[in-house]
């Protein structure tokens, strides 16, 4: 059985949603995992809630929150998140000294590191962001970018993503991240099902939110990013590969070795992620019939959309439909 080591950084001033729901999340998929997976490769988790001090630290909604000296905390963690802090982050800052040099020593040792909103300042008080893009709480970008200038700032973005640095403007891309972390660790199913049972309104993809340094998700080849466009907005018609190969110029062959290495999928697992996600939004968005739905989208029949709407989110897309509108509609 494999440990995986999850540490949060406790301080005064702690938003305690950011704290208590990855952690609910990340049990859930651990739960859900232990269900479905062979006891003898199942990843269990050990999470720690550390503090300068390892005094209890008083919630600003009253609950105790009991802590572990950080000179205690395990020799190497996973991944350690900073949780959001109320109003003026820099008293917590002042008296964050142990805590930043033991998130350099973390990083130094493999450690993956999770900022939320302005707890995202403890990690840029490493200087482990410099030169590195980063966002925060939109109520702090303009103090963020006079404190820290060497800082890449993205203030547009609710997710960045540099080397072993994530970076979360708020509690629903939080929840985002987790839900990506969950895949990692417990596989696509597990992330799945915590999804559907904490944030199953309609939302764009982890990938498609991030600010991602290096660009895999903004790829340079612009032959396929054309293409893409393309299958984009015709979707909705039935696609030869081949045609549009010969359409852009190309062999169907180089076409699916370009599309492999641009965005990791073939043209036709692309084509399907686009079909299933503008699905989604209809189901959600519309009164339409599901074989309408199956139609607008491009697919052949209800039984296609339904098999490959099983396959990408785990659920039929009536179950799916239902779900959602109890979650955005209901009283």
């Amino acid at each position: 059985m494999t440990v995986i080591n999850v540490a949060f950084v406790v301080y005064e001033q702690m938003l305690v949603t950011s704290l208590t729901l990855p952690i609910e999340m990340l049990k859930a998929g651990e739960a859900f995992a232990k269900r479905h997976s062979d006891r003898k490769t199942f990843r269990t988790l050990d999470i720690q809630l550390i503090s300068e001090s390892g005094r209890t630290i008083q919630s600003i909604i009253g609950a105790p929150i009991p802590t572990t000296p950080i000179t205690d905390a395990k020799q190497q963690q996973d991944f350690i998140i900073t949780p959001s802090i109320w109003r003026n982050p820099r008293p917590v800052l002042r008296n964050s000294t142990l805590s930043i040099d033991w998130l350099n020593k973390q990083w130094g040792g493999g450690a993956t590191l999770i900022g939320v909103g302005t707890g995202v300042c403890l990690i840029a008080e490493t200087t482990l962001l410099d030169s590195h893009p980063a966002t925060t709480h939109w109520h702090y970008a303009s103090q963020f970018k006079r404190d820290y200038p060497n800082v890449d700032l993205k203030p547009d973005y609710f997710i960045t993503q540099s080397e072993r640095m994530y970076t979360v403007a708020s509690l629903n891309a939080l929840a985002d991240v987790i839900v990506h972390l969950i895949s990692q660790i417990y596989g696509t199913s597990a992330a799945q099902h915590v999804q559907r049972n904490f944030s199953h309104e309609v939302r764009k993809p982890y990938e498609e939110q991030r600010f991602l340094e290096g660009g895999s998700d903004r790829h340079p080849d612009e032959l396929i990013a054309d293409i893409q466009f393309w299958l984009k907005s015709n979707m909705h018609e039935e696609i030869s590969f081949h045609e549009v190969a010969t359409q852009f110029g190309i062999s169907y062959r180089t076409m699916t070795r370009r599309f492999n290495q641009a965005i990791a999928l073939s043209p036709l697992e692309y084509l399907q992620k686009i079909r299933i996600e503008a699905a989604t939004d209809l189901l959600a968005g519309s009164n339409l019939e599901i074989q309408e739905v199956a139609i607008a989208v491009g697919f052949s029949s209800q039984g296609q959309l339904t098999r490959l709407f099983k396959a990408y989110l785990g659920q039929t897309p009536s179950e799916y439909r239902n779900v959602v509108r109890k979650k955005l509609f209901s009283q």
